[in-house]
C-alpha cells in the first residue's frame, strides 16, 4: 500500500506541476520546502549536520540558514525535474550557462570518450537534458533501483524522454556497456559523491573519511576516456550556472587501486571546491561520512519519498 501510495504521489506531481506556469511552480516549490524544513524531519536534520562538516565555523543560527536555503534549493530541483518534459527545446538550451565547456567539447571531438562526474548539486538532470538538447549528444548513465519498482520505471522513461540512456545500478552488466560506449567515443554521465556499494574508495572530504565509488576513475583507466569532474549551483536567475573542471589524469605509475585511489581524491577535492562554494545547492540528505553510518544500515539511509530526502 505505501509502495502504490508513493507512486501514485510522484504521478500526480508529475502531471500536475508540469501544467503551472513557472512561477506558481516556483511558489509552490518553496512554500513545500518551508513546510517540510519546519517539521524539522530525519532529512532536514541530516542535511544540516552534513552542513557543519561543509562549514565547520557554522553557527546554530546559520546551520539552520542554510538548511532552509538547501530545501528550497532541493524542492526548485523537483519542480524543474517535474516539468522538464513539457520544457520546450530552446527553454532547456537557455536553462543552463557553464563555464570551460571546451573541457567537455574538446574530449568529445576527441573521439577518446568523455566520463562527467558530478556530485549531488543543483539540478543534474537539467544539465543533462542541456547536454542532449543543446550539444545534441546522447549519453549514458547509472540510476539508482528504487522502491517500489514502477518508481524506478517512471524515473528511467523521464530521463530517456530526456535523450539518456539509463542503465540500472544493480548487477554486473553496467559497468560493461559504460565500457564500451567509452570505446566508441562516447559520452557517460555519473553522479559520484555517494557510494552505493559500501566497497568504495576512502577520501578526505571537508576533513574525514567518506567513501566515493570507484567507477568513474576505473572507467577512465580501462577505456582511456577523459574523467571530467563538474560542479553545478542555482542563484537569483532561473538559469542554472556550472563548471566542467580539467581532466584528471591517470597516475603515470602504482597499482590499479593505488591509481583509482589518487583519481577518486582528486574527484572528491574537485567537488569540495564547487559544495564550499554554493554548499545550499549540495543535496546530500543522507549519511556520507564514514564516523556518521550506521554499521546496520549500510552506506545510505536508503531509499524514502520526496520529503525524506531521497534524491535518485
Amino acid at each position: 500500500m505505501k509502495d502504490r501510495l508513493t507512486d501514485a504521489l510522484y504521478g500526480a506531481a508529475w502531471s500536475s506541476v508540469k501544467k503551472l506556469p513557472e512561477p506558481a511552480a516556483v511558489r509552490l516549490g518553496r512554500t513545500i520546502a518551508d513546510a517540510v524544513w519546519k517539521r524539522r524531519g530525519k532529512g532536514v536534520l541530516r542535511l544540516e549536520a552534513n552542513y557543519a562538516r561543509v562549514v565547520p565555523d557554522a553557527t546554530p543560527e546559520r546551520l539552520a540558514e542554510l538548511s532552509r536555503a538547501g530545501m528550497r534549493s532541493y524542492l526548485r530541483y523537483w519542480m524543474e525535474s517535474f516539468r522538464l518534459p513539457s520544457w520546450s527545446r530552446e527553454r532547456i538550451k537557455e536553462g543552463f550557462v557553464g563555464k570551460d565547456l571546451h573541457h567537455l567539447t574538446d574530449g568529445l571531438a576527441s573521439g577518446k570518450g568523455v566520463i562527467l562526474a558530478l556530485p549531488h548539486l543543483g539540478n543534474w538532470d537539467l544539465a543533462g537534458a542541456w547536454v542532449t538538447t543543446k550539444l545534441e549528444t546522447p549519453f549514458t548513465t547509472v540510476a539508482e533501483r528504487l522502491k517500489p519498482e514502477t518508481l524506478y520505471d517512471r524515473f528511467v522513461a523521464y530521463r530517456e524522454g530526456l535523450g539518456m540512456e539509463v542503465l540500472p545500478h544493480e548487477g554486473g552488466s553496467a559497468f560493461g556497456t559504460l565500457a564500451r560506449r567509452l570505446r566508441a567515443g562516447g559520452l557517460v554521465c555519473l553522479v559520484a559523491d555517494r557510494d552505493l556499494s559500501a566497497s568504495g574508495v576512502e577520501v578526505k572530504f571537508f576533513g574525514d573519511t567518506a567513501r566515493m565509488p570507484a567507477g568513474p576513475a576505473i572507467l577512465a583507466q580501462q577505456t582511456g576516456a577523459l574523467l571530467l569532474p563538474v560542479t553545478l549551483w542555482y542563484d537569483e536567475t532561473p538559469v542554472m550556472k556550472g563548471r566542467v573542471h580539467a581532466p584528471i589524469d591517470v597516475p603515470e605509475t602504482g597499482t590499479r587501486t593505488e591509481k583509482t585511489s589518487v583519481m577518486t581524491q582528486a574527484l572528491a577535492d574537485a567537488f569540495a571546491t564547487g559544495i564550499a562554494d554554493h554548499p545550499e545547492d549540495w543535496h546530500m540528505l543522507q549519511r556520507l561520512w564514514l564516523a556518521d553510518l550506521d554499521p546496520a544500515k549500510g552506506p545510505s539511509d536508503g531509499p524514502g519519498t520526496l520529503a525524506e530526502g531521497n534524491t535518485p
